[in-house]
């Protein structure tokens, strides 16, 4: 922040210049390509053995909020998902604040899985295999794709969704997870509060009347009370604490400056019925000590409820950003090697 205020750089560029100081590991079994898709850069991960079929393939979008997160600190994740689901990965590293916000970052990686979709045959993948993966905001803009593809008559259908601990949306702040899980590192709610308030680009002067949900009208939780009410939450994840808290009145100002968090870009568990129903199958990781762990819930409800298949892996010592700890050794923590093995045994069943 210091860095902020004397105006040298941006706390989030700063936060990715020191996150990216970590050696990228290499494995003897996995070759790793830097490309350009367009002016997007990707990292393209394949398994050195040959086969004499195709391989699925595996979009992959970093989490990090839009404002942490990189190809780098995703590496590790990236090259042993190829490795031991024996596919291809593209990993795409797109625009992020300041440089880059809503909707810039979301086009880019439309961008780069568009130009993957059409180039299957020179990576040696099968077009009826292709998953997008995400995790956080990277799970948010698999999910996002995933609904506006589904149109997409000129490109290979995508076969599923694996969706890890992401957001679904942007209206109700004061679920369970969010009243249990608010001090719970990784993610705390100042810091969700400011990646979501830095990727949307909004004022964080609003942040009060959000956290109070007075952000929104009374016709607009009306409308919505059918995805979002906290009964499609289960009883036991109430358990550890959950007082329901009617919306505040409204504020009129704070509703007409955020009010495009009712684009189902930014909220995709509000996407129409005829949409949510065509979508793949998906696979859907949450964790109990994260304070977005109910959007996972919500938005696995929605996608079964309309007869889409869910594979659902809810880890009870996990939390947000756990996955990243994979490749840290003696600092892993054992949920990112849980979350790993589901998501090779999904992709494998495939």
């Amino acid at each position: 922040k210091i860095f902020e205020k004397l105006r040298i750089c941006s706390m989030p560029e700063f936060i990715r210049f020191m996150h990216d100081l970590k050696p990228l590991k290499t494995d003897p079994d996995i070759v790793v390509t830097d490309l350009h898709f367009g002016t997007v850069p990707v990292k393209l991960y394949q398994p050195k053995s040959s086969l004499c079929t195709p391989r699925p393939g595996i979009v992959f979008f970093h989490g990090g909020g839009g404002v942490m997160g990189s190809l780098k600190t995703h590496h590790g994740i990236c090259c042993c998902l190829s490795k031991e689901s024996d596919s291809v990965v593209l990993s795409v590293g797109y625009r992020q604040v300041p440089k880059g916000k809503f909707p810039g970052p979301l086009r880019d990686c439309i961008v780069a899985t568009t130009h993957f979709l059409k180039s299957l045959n020179a990576y040696g993948v099968d077009p009826t295999r292709v998953v997008l993966c995400g995790d956080s905001v990277g799970g948010s803009i698999a999910a996002v794709i995933c609904q506006q593809f589904v149109d997409r008559a000129d490109l290979p259908r995508i076969r599923a969704q694996i969706l890890i601990y992401s957001a679904f949306q942007a209206m109700d702040f004061q679920l369970p997870s969010f009243q249990q899980n608010a001090e719970v590192p990784l993610v705390q709610w100042s810091l969700l509060f400011y990646c979501f308030a830095s990727f949307l680009d909004f004022s964080p002067s609003w942040e009060d009347a959000i956290r109070k949900n007075a952000h929104l009208p009374a016709s607009v939780w009306e409308k919505y009370r059918k995805w979002l009410g906290p009964e499609n939450i289960p009883e036991r994840f109430k358990k550890r604490g959950y007082r329901p808290v009617p919306p505040a009145p409204l504020n009129e100002d704070a509703y007409l400056e955020t009010n495009l968090l009712l684009d189902p870009r930014c909220s995709p568990l509000i996407a129409e019925d005829h949409v949510i129903s065509r979508l793949p199958e998906a696979c859907i990781v949450s964790c109990e000590f994260d304070i977005i762990r109910d959007h996972s819930l919500l938005y696995k409800k929605r996608l079964e409820d309309l007869g889409v298949p869910v594979t659902w892996c809810h880890l009870e010592d996990g939390f947000h950003g756990v996955f990243n700890t994979l490749d840290m050794g003696w600092l892993h923590f054992p949920s990112s090697r849980k979350i790993m093995n589901v998501l090779v045994r999904f992709i494998k069943g495939l």
